[in-house]
Formats: structure tokens, C-alpha cells, sequence
């Protein structure tokens, strides 16, 4: 699979490996689109590298994305579609001006039967990989 333009896949601080930016983008920007494969939800065999997108759809990323890690202060977001024939797209856009050399992040929002210690470093960390509208609740 070729390489993201703009994105290098690198060791993580935060957790295993990680996406860096090799060059700024605005917020607002499209960083990539990613590249993956629709899955009902039988279908999972393994979500580590899967969005959920609904109760019944996932979305199992195969290209350099898979590695962006999760921040309670994320600098991206995932933006998902699926169109009349069930079939997910999904793409990677920043949610705030991101500098070169920076680690790109989004927030997984886990459910919480799914919450895991969470490590990313942020002032604002939730100490979980969660849903923050979980703990409100």
C-alpha cells in the first residue's frame, strides 16, 4: 500500500505506533482519506483497527490511518458516510490547525463496555478511553 502523502507512520509516545504530520494542515482540512473495508457486525473477527460507524456497520481501516492513536484532545477527527448500498467511507480531517512533526490523533469515544485505561498524556486526559458523554451521565 503506498504512503499517505503527508503522513509518516512513526513510534508512539502515546501508545505503540503513531501518524505524524510531514507537513501543516488547516482545520478543516481533509488529512486523508481512509482507505478499508465494510463490515457487518458478524463479520468482525478482530475490531482493534475498526471504527464503528452503527450498531451493525464497522469500518476496518488497512492503511497507514489504522495507526493513528486516540487523544482526549484530539487534533482530527473521523468523519464516516454510508451510502444507499451499506458501504462506509471514511476520512480524517483536522480539527484544529495540526504543525508538521505532529503526532495526529482523534478521540475513539469507546462505549463503556469497551473503555480501557486511557495514556495519551493530555491536561485534559479522561483516564479512559471512553465516550466523555458516558461519564456525564
Amino acid at each position: 500500500m503506498p504512503a499517505l502523502s503527508g503522513l509518516r507512520v512513526i513510534r508512539s509516545n502515546i501508545h505503540g505506533y503513531g501518524v505524524v504530520a510531514t507537513r501543516a494542515f488547516q482545520r478543516g482540512e481533509m488529512i486523508a482519506e481512509v482507505d478499508g473495508v465494510t463490515l457487518r457486525l458478524e463479520e468482525v473477527v478482530d475490531d482493534e483497527y475498526c471504527l464503528w460507524v452503527t450498531d451493525e456497520l464497522y469500518f476496518d481501516m488497512v492503511d497507514q490511518t489504522r495507526w493513528i492513536n486516540h487523544s482526549c484532545a484530539p487534533n482530527g477527527e473521523v468523519h464516516t458516510d454510508v451510502d444507499d448500498a451499506g458501504v462506509v467511507s471514511a476520512r480524517i480531517v483536522a480539527a484544529r490547525d495540526i504543525a508538521a512533526g505532529e503526532e495526529i490523533t482523534y478521540d475513539y469515544e469507546f462505549a463503556v463496555e469497551h473503555a480501557i485505561p486511557c495514556h495519551c498524556g493530555a491536561g485534559s486526559c479522561r483516564g479512559l478511553i471512553i465516550d466523555p458523554t458516558a461519564l456525564a451521565s
